[in-house]
C-alpha cells in the first residue's frame, strides 16, 4: 500500500485502541527501551505525545533517561517551512501548545541536530526495511537528514511492521530499528 492510503487505516486502528491495551503496549514498548545500551549516549532526542492522537506517551521515556543522567531534547515546529528546531527540556522547561496541539518547550536553550546520539521518531506504521510512514509534512524527513550518521534512530509504534512500503522516495530515511509490543 501507499503512503497515503497506510496514514488513514494507521490512524484510524490507533485511534480504535482501547486505553487497556495501550497501557499494556506502553509497558511492553518501555521494557524494550530500558534494556538498551545507553552507554554512549549523552543526548536524547524525544517527541513530546499528542494525547488526542494517541501517541506513545514518552514522559516515562524522559523520567527515565534523566534517572540514567542522560540530556532529554525536543522540537518545536517552525510552520512557515515545515523544519523542526531542537531545545534541551530541563525540569523548568516551560511546554505550550502549538497550534496542532504538540507540546513545545518556550523557554529552553536550542540544541544542534550534530548533538544528538539517540532519537526516537514518531509513526503511524513502518515496513519491514525500517521506513515510516508519519503525518505527511516530512518534519522529521528533514530533520533526520541533517543529523550525524551515526545518530541511532528508533521508531515507536503500537503496529508490528508491514511488508512494504510502497512509494518510499529519496527523501525518506530508514530507521535502525523499529520498537513495538512483541509477545
Amino acid at each position: 500500500m501507499k503512503k497515503q492510503e497506510l496514514r488513514n487505516i494507521y490512524k484510524q486502528k490507533r485511534n480504535n485502541l482501547t486505553e487497556i491495551q495501550i497501557q499494556k503496549f506502553q509497558e511492553n514498548i518501555y521494557k524494550q527501551i530500558f534494556s538498551l545500551d545507553l552507554s554512549k549516549v549523552k543526548n536524547v532526542h524525544l517527541f513530546l505525545s499528542m494525547r488526542k492522537f494517541k501517541e506513545i506517551d514518552t514522559k516515562p521515556l524522559i523520567d527515565y533517561f534523566r534517572s540514567k543522567k542522560k540530556r532529554i531534547v525536543v522540537s518545536r515546529c517552525n510552520f512557515k517551512d515545515n523544519t523542526l528546531s531542537h531545545f534541551y527540556l530541563e525540569e523548568n522547561t516551560l511546554l505550550e501548545l502549538n497550534k496542532f496541539g504538540v507540546p513545545e518547550p518556550v523557554n529552553a536553550a536550542q540544541v544542534d541536530e550534530k548533538e544528538l546520539d539517540l532519537i526516537f521518531v514518531p509513526l503511524l506504521i513502518s515496513d519491514e526495511k525500517n521506513y515510516r510512514v508519519g503525518y505527511g509534512k516530512g518534519y522529521y524527513d528533514r530533520f533526520l537528514s541533517n543529523c550525524r550518521k551515526d545518530v541511532q534512530l528508533i521508531g515507536l509504534n503500537f503496529f508490528s511492521p508491514i511488508q512494504v512500503i510502497q512509494d518510499v522516495n529519496t527523501f525518506d530515511i530508514p530507521l535502525d530499528t523499529i520498537i513495538y509490543p512483541k509477545e
